[in-house]
């Protein structure tokens, strides 16, 4: 696997795109990893400090998670260098949109992502420039489909992104009108939980949780655990965080969903940040989520997790470590020589799922046709892992092996 690995990373990206901001200081890069399949996909990312690195990373990252979500394309991303709250943002992404929307047209795929909306920035701003759908660029070099059946399939995706979550059993509530893009991620990262359990052995009822990050991703995980009898014991944010060794009702969790400030957790009883980080580590919790941040997570964290009794790790961040690597730095991989790790490309692929399934010719577009699809994807990920190694151990090690066998 390490060999297989060190030839993936060290492989030169195929196309590098570098654009500057001719009325403000923003800097963009679009890497292209490879062309596999005649595309490449991945999001579109703002914030300040970024860097061409940054956006080489994540393109592979992408590459790896196609492996697992479909379509069979190349990994890419797209990172612009600015302040998310300045002001002339809107702008930026517009003339950032315009230059990049030859790829778009032909073999990129992007989306939403750090910074940027996808239903409110991407979309609208893509349409502006004569790009049909961000994903337009996938379907001409990917699929190569007729006029008639790309108009179809754009149509398919178009709604079913956008499209609010009717059934009770995937909404915290209806009438607030989630959309799938709002919560399928976080479902995806709950229900590696509950296949891991089924799959490798034991129950995901009364298990302890501990959600860090309660943003789009993390407050959906949290909902989705609590809702399927798992026990929430701490959620960290930015900000501060909550606890209760008890475990917090499904009804609190879902409030707590409700009452966010946009990403924000907000809820009484809200411990400081200094305090919960101190604090939420020792717990002793079985399950944990990483749902903030990439490359936050210490070895002192998941050293005291482990100490404390910790099963699996099923990652809503990319790359959640704080490791240098790209992909398998020594925190990642001691952690998962030590406890169940589920790498974030199965575990947190339900927005490049869901994007591969409209692709799909004519699919279903219901709650529970979309939300089964996501889970049986992650479920096939975790059962060809177990097929190559019963182990509870090394899970991540032998997904990545699967995952580069396809790739190099």
């Amino acid at each position: 696997m390490k060999d297989l690995l060190k030839k993936f990373e060290n492989k030169e990206p195929e196309i590098v795109f570098n654009w500057k901001d001719a009325e403000t200081e923003a800097e963009g890069w679009t890497v292209i990893n490879s062309l596999r399949g005649g595309a490449a996909g991945g999001g579109t990312r703002m914030r300040k400090g970024l860097d061409m690195n940054e956006v080489l990373s994540l393109a592979k990252t992408m590459e790896v998670k196609f492996s697992v979500s479909g379509p069979a394309i190349g990994g890419a991303k797209s990172g612009i260098n600015f302040d998310p709250n300045d002001p002339r943002k809107k702008g930026v992404l517009q003339r950032w949109y315009k230059a990049v929307s030859p790829l778009l047209k032909s073999y990129y795929g992007t989306g939403g992502d750090l910074n940027v909306d996808e239903i409110h920035e991407v979309i609208p701003f893509t349409e502006e420039c004569g790009v049909w759908h961000p994903q337009e660029g996938v379907f001409n070099g990917h699929f190569k489909p007729t006029e008639a059946d790309k108009i179809n399939r754009i149509g398919q995706l178009r709604q079913g992104v956008i499209k609010v979550i009717e059934n009770p059993k995937f909404s915290p509530d209806v009438l607030r009108k989630y959309t799938v893009a709002d919560m399928i991620t976080g479902f995806g990262v709950a229900e590696a939980v509950r296949h891991f359990y089924n799959i490798y052995g034991g129950d995901v009822q009364g298990k302890k949780a501990i959600v860090q990050g309660f943003g789009n991703v993390g407050s959906a995980a949290a909902f989705y655990l609590a809702e399927m009898g798992a026990k929430v014991v701490g959620i960290i944010d930015r900000d501060g965080g909550v606890i209760n060794e008890e475990g917090f009702s499904f009804e609190e969790i879902r409030m707590m969903f409700l009452n966010k400030d946009g990403n924000k957790l907000v809820a009484q009883n809200m411990i400081p940040f200094a305090e919960i980080n101190e604090k939420i580590w020792t717990l002793g919790a079985d399950i944990f989520a990483p749902c903030a941040a990439s490359r936050l997570v210490t070895k002192d964290q998941i050293d005291s997790l482990i100490t404390n009794g910790l099963e699996v790790i099923s990652c809503g961040a990319n790359v959640p470590f704080a490791d240098k690597e790209i992909f398998f730095g020594p925190i990642m991989e001691e952690t998962d020589s030590k406890v169940s790790l589920i790498p974030d490309f199965i575990s947190n692929c339900g927005m490049a799922r869901v994007f591969a399934y409209f692709m799909e010719k004519k699919v279903q577009m219901t709650d529970e046709a979309i939300f089964y699809d996501i889970s049986e994807t992650i479920k096939k990920a975790l059962d060809k892992a177990h097929a190559l190694n019963s182990d509870k151990k090394n899970i991540s090690a032998t997904a990545f092996e699967i995952a580069l066998k396809q790739l190099v």
